[in-house]
């Protein structure tokens, strides 16, 4: 099936050019060029970019918004209120919530997510007799459902920090050992092969979550399949401490020693890193996922984002608990912070902020056919309004990256489905679709 868009404005390679039109062919670009519209082509009003990549979610943690910010606390105590969530959760709640999480995502411009998923198991910590992987099979029908692509970052989970067993809710998170936690995975791979909306990649969930001997096996995993291997670490200082006391190095430092880091890795959050720790990431071209708004959320602090990408390391944006999404937020909050932190302005160029909302997230979740506007590349095309009280008067990149929000996109083409027209989506009210399905868990 052909379309053509005409995009008043566009953000390509070289640059945003007017009267754009854009043809697709199925799921592809198929020729991209300037002119009056035909009387045939949809006409896309305000700047088109390419789609957004939200690569790194937890689609559960949606349900703690607003409910998790009272009083003081900190992350262990957030992460309390978050473990009360996953134990109600079973693949029929969490499909409704994560389709409805999903599509939220869609309203804001995302067409592909990276979903860090470790919630496996039934409420006792035991397999799915019939699935075992049922809990990931519900998140690629809710991302189907909301119109995204989906690397589900099946989570290797092991203890309950380091040197600690698990205990409770946490018992469904995990496999046993990392062999058993392979041979689920492998079969759940296996029953996506050749399917291209959906990636099936790994992860690692700290330097708490597995054992650095368990370690290697997951990386294999991700080299036998040419897939993404994801990872939390350095989110807190109290995990940096627990680290080199019992190991003598950084969580950097041991992911290096045992064979993580690379150019399919990612690692989430690195908030506190040492200048060895950057210069092993930028070396290894492993890429950095910045999560601003849960790392504000839950006062972590502001990672070294401009000194890892000048040593090598390139910068990736997730949305993780969900506090907003907004990708246009994390964007600007990865300048805005460092102005902070450094009281300097100037850190990031807006189209560098929005190539990592967008080829750089979806090449690091195993997409590096997305995320821009050229002929083969998948169609994807999120367009943003110029007129609204927050853009009017502004133009390009800047007024996206700076002055937008997610409540300013209007059309959402993804995978050439148009799932997103005039601010709705295809689903329907998606507010509505959230609050039924976190009040049932409430």
């Amino acid at each position: 099936m052909s379309l053509t868009y005409w995009c008043e404005r566009a953000w390509l390679p070289d640059g945003v050019a007017g009267d754009v039109l854009v043809e697709i062919e199925g799921t592809r670009i198929a020729r991209i060029e300037q002119g009056p519209p035909p009387a045939s082509a949809v006409r896309l009003p305000g700047l088109t970019i390419p789609g957004l990549a939200n690569a790194h979610s937890h689609a559960f943690h949606r349900a703690l918004r607003g409910a998790a910010q009272e009083g003081k606390g900190d992350f262990w105590t957030w992460r309390e209120r978050m473990y009360e969530v996953a134990a109600r959760l079973d693949p029929h709640s969490y499909l409704r919530l994560a389709t409805a999480v999903y599509a939220e995502m869609a309203l804001a411009g995302v067409t592909c997510v990276g979903e860090f998923h470790y919630l496996h198991h039934d409420q006792d910590g035991r397999p799915y007799r019939d699935d075992p992987n049922a809990m990931g099979h519900a998140l690629v029908r809710a991302a189907r459902a909301a119109g995204l692509r989906i690397t589900l970052l099946d989570t290797c989970y092991l203890s309950g920090g380091i040197g600690v067993p698990l205990s409770g809710v946490q018992l469904r998170f995990s496999d046993g050992d990392a062999e058993r936690w392979a041979a689920r995975a492998e079969g759940l791979a296996g029953e996506y092969e050749g399917q291209s909306d959906v990636e099936i990649g790994a992860a690692i969930h700290s330097v708490r979550g597995v054992p650095p001997e368990q370690m290697p096996v997951v990386a294999d995993f991700s080299h036998r399949h040419a897939a993404p291997l994801h990872v939390h670490v350095s989110e807190q200082r109290a995990e940096n401490t627990a680290c080199v006391e019992t190991y003598a190095a950084t969580p950097v430092q041991v992911l290096h020693e045992r064979g993580v880091l690379g150019p399919r890795s990612t690692v989430v959050h690195a908030t506190h890193l040492t200048d060895v720790d950057i210069e092993l990431l930028g070396q290894s071209g492993t890429y950095i996922c910045m999560c601003p708004t849960t790392e504000r959320d839950l006062a972590d602090g502001i990672g070294p984002a401009r000194a890892a990408s000048e040593r090598g390391a390139r910068i990736t944006l997730g949305s993780d608990s969900h506090a907003v999404i907004d990708l246009f937020e994390e964007a600007r909050a990865v300048e805005l912070d460092e102005r902070l932190a450094t009281e300097k302005r100037g850190h990031w160029p807006a189209a560098d902020l929005l190539a990592a909302a967008t080829s750089g997230g979806h090449t690091s979740l195993g997409f590096p056919d997305a995320g821009q506007l050229v002929p083969g590349a998948w169609a994807d095309l999120v367009s943003v309004r110029l007129d609204s009280v927050r853009t009017a008067g502004a133009s390009g990149l800047e007024a996206v990256v700076y002055a937008a929000t997610a409540a300013d996109v209007h059309s959402v083409v993804s995978g050439g489905r148009q799932v997103v027209a005039e601010g709705r989506h295809v689903l329907g009210d998606v507010g509505s679709m959230l609050a039924e399905a976190i009040g049932s868990l409430r």
